[in-house]
């Protein structure tokens, strides 16, 4: 319907709203019309003016011809998301109240059938896309395709869960998206696709854990919320919801699925808008009305971000195109990723089949997933994994961040990719500028810790805590940065690690103990790789980095390699023992908080005791 639609149908949410034509409020629940009117305040806003129903009816009765009138549902707004039942009884009344009309004003009108069509349907028009400004996005477009139906999605959601391997979950994905329903060719939204396909993705937010879940579906189905509590205990909301929706009373299930991926979304979409119980329960019920019960459980799980299908990103992705998934991971953008893809008329295609490569550009202010470092056992390895010698820095025992600096916009994401706390990166902005000062826009990649200005030495990990940087007054937080991505408009990351490291020296100076280089040694000989683990190990720090002087940046990849004495001759150097709790009593501590929690201290006995202990 029409934004501008001079009428607008919903049923009333709290029953504040009184009716203009009977000064009796609107009932909560109950169908209701408005008029849209100019606002008193003269802002040249509108607001509704609203009627039940039958008052509509004789408010249109009772005026003038030259009157505004309802010619079809398009001057309804709101009338895709009311009942059939009721666009059905509002339907009725205003035909039948047509023919009143016209035999009030015999001569002067002719009465209109007002049927449930849109003038301007896109499906009817087949001019609708030849002009420009009336094409209509894919969004909203009407689809004749099975491939977009949601009862596909949840076929195709069941047939990935049912296999195991990775190869055979993306071969599955990579046949649906090839023949489609029909088995000739897929003919659906395939970004559509992929966003619910990929919920924990789309990270919506709903503000909807389980129990409150379980509390908004108990009062759509009056069913007992202690029952479904209990029902709950078994682990799955979704499993828990369609239980006690095939046994409701007061809403029966849809006898067959009707929705398609494209409702379920724009629904989806509103929900999470909505904070209030009522408001949710509102939208919730207008849409169960038209779910069978597996409807609205892989509905729910879509709520929940888990389809229980165990396939993320990459089995997805790659069952699209065999770069998409790498594209993802350094741009973390899916639009601009399917968006690349299906440029030029692209179809998807066999999975094993030879394909144009696609490659996704950083995004500045978005963050991209972190390189990773695999165990590494001994010095032979590490020479084998860096043929070409390496980079052995120290690893620092703090927390990782990414930096995005923007003109003088700064954003920090830890290794999760979520916004790192403000208090330990927020008086950066100060020091940023002065380490990089012809740098406009980078992105780096760093450790944060805090540092003993006097010294100069790290301090242990969780340090970094806001009631703990109190307690250390000679102590300071400093980002030690270690790689740089991107340079005023340059992406790095396809180059080697070396050169990286060229460009971070030439533009970066060091703020002592605010923005410092990590320490790092070019390592070319095995004996010189075991010195520098023999002197970390001495100084009790944590252990090294190593990475391959012709290395690039490859986000997500466990190509770079870390040593500890955890995984040095077997484990034989980790610092762990075999322990029994044998009592407890509670602490003291400062923080009221922490009194609350009463945190507990453990006495401990080492296992040689142990094997004396007789029971």
């Amino acid at each position: 319907m029409s934004e501008s639609a001079p009428f607008f149908v919903d049923r009333a949410k709290a029953g504040r709203a009184s009716c203009k034509g009977c000064k009796t409020n609107c009932p909560s629940g109950e169908l209701r019309i408005a008029k849209l009117v100019a606002s008193p305040y003269g802002d040249g806003q509108q607001m509704k003016s609203w009627h039940h129903v039958d008052c509509f009816m004789n408010v249109l009765l009772k005026q003038r011809p030259a009157t505004k009138r309802v010619d079809s549902i398009d001057d309804i707004g709101n009338w895709d998301s009311i009942s059939k039942e009721d666009q059905e009884l509002i339907l009725k009344k205003l035909n039948d109240m047509e023919k009143l009309y016209a035999n009030k004003n015999s001569g002067k009108y002719t009465a209109k059938v007002i049927k449930n069509v849109p003038t301007q349907s896109v499906k009817s028009s087949p001019v609708a896309s030849s002009s420009k400004g009336d094409t209509e996005s894919p969004k909203k477009q009407i689809v004749d395709t099975d491939d977009d139906k949601f009862l596909t999605f949840f076929k195709l959601c069941k047939r990935i869960s049912r296999v195991d391997a990775y190869t055979e979950k993306t071969a599955v994905v990579n046949d649906f998206f090839r023949k489609g329903t029909d088995g000739t060719s897929f003919k659906g939204n395939l970004l559509l696709w992929c966003k619910l396909l990929l919920p924990q993705v789309t990270k919506r937010v709903y503000n909807l854990k389980s129990k409150q879940l379980v509390k908004l579906f108990s009062r759509i189905f009056s069913s007992d919320h202690d029952d479904m509590l209990t029902h709950l205990e078994k682990g799955d909301v979704a499993e828990t919801i369609q239980h006690f929706f095939n046994k409701s009373k007061t809403i029966q299930p849809a006898s067959e699925s009707t929705l398609t991926i494209q409702k379920v979304e724009d629904f989806l979409e509103d929900l999470s808008k909505l904070t209030k119980e009522e408001e949710q329960i509102y939208h919730f019920k207008k849409i169960v009305k038209k779910c069978t019960p597996d409807d609205l459980k892989m509905l729910i799980r879509l709520i929940k971000a888990d389809l229980r299908i165990n396939a993320g990103p990459k089995h997805i992705l790659e069952g699209v195109h065999p770069d998409a998934y790498s594209a993802f991971q350094t741009s973390r953008d899916l639009n601009m990723v399917l968006d690349r893809i299906t440029s030029n008329g692209y179809t998807v295609k066999h999975k094993d089949a030879i394909q144009t490569s696609i490659q996704a550009k950083l995004s500045l202010m978005t963050p991209i997933l972190p390189m990773l470092a695999e165990a590494c056992k001994s010095v032979e390895m590490a020479m084998k994994k860096c043929p070409n010698g390496m980079f052995s820095e120290i690893k620092y025992d703090g927390e990782r961040v990414q930096v995005h600096k923007k003109g003088n916009e700064f954003k920090y994401f830890s290794r999760a990719l979520k916004p790192v706390m403000a208090h330990k990166v927020n008086h950066f902005k100060e020091y940023l500028p002065q380490a990089f000062p012809k740098g406009t826009d980078l992105i780096l990649d760093a450790e944060v810790l805090m540092v003993d200005v006097t010294t100069g030495k790290p301090l242990p990990f969780g340090t970094l805590g806001i009631h703990k940087q109190s307690e250390f007054k000679d102590a300071q937080v400093c980002l030690y940065v270690f790689d740089c991505l991107y340079y005023n408009g340059e992406v790095l990351i396809d180059m080697p690690i070396r050169k990286r490291r060229e460009i971070l020296h030439q533009n970066m100076v060091e703020v002592t103990n605010h923005v410092m280089f990590s320490e790092q040694k070019m390592i070319q000989k095995p004996s010189d790789l075991a010195k520098m683990i023999a002197e970390v190990l001495e100084l009790g720090l944590e252990g090294l980095v190593l990475k391959d002087l012709e290395s690039k940046y490859e986000p997500g990849k466990r190509h770079w390699l870390k040593v500890k004495k955890d995984y040095l001759f077997g484990g034989a150097m980790a610092d762990s023992v075999d322990l029994m709790v044998l009592g407890a009593w509670f602490g003291n501590k400062k923080s009221k908080q922490m009194q609350m929690i009463k945190k507990l201290h453990f006495i401990l006995s080492a296992n040689k005791s142990l094997r004396q202990l007789k029971t």
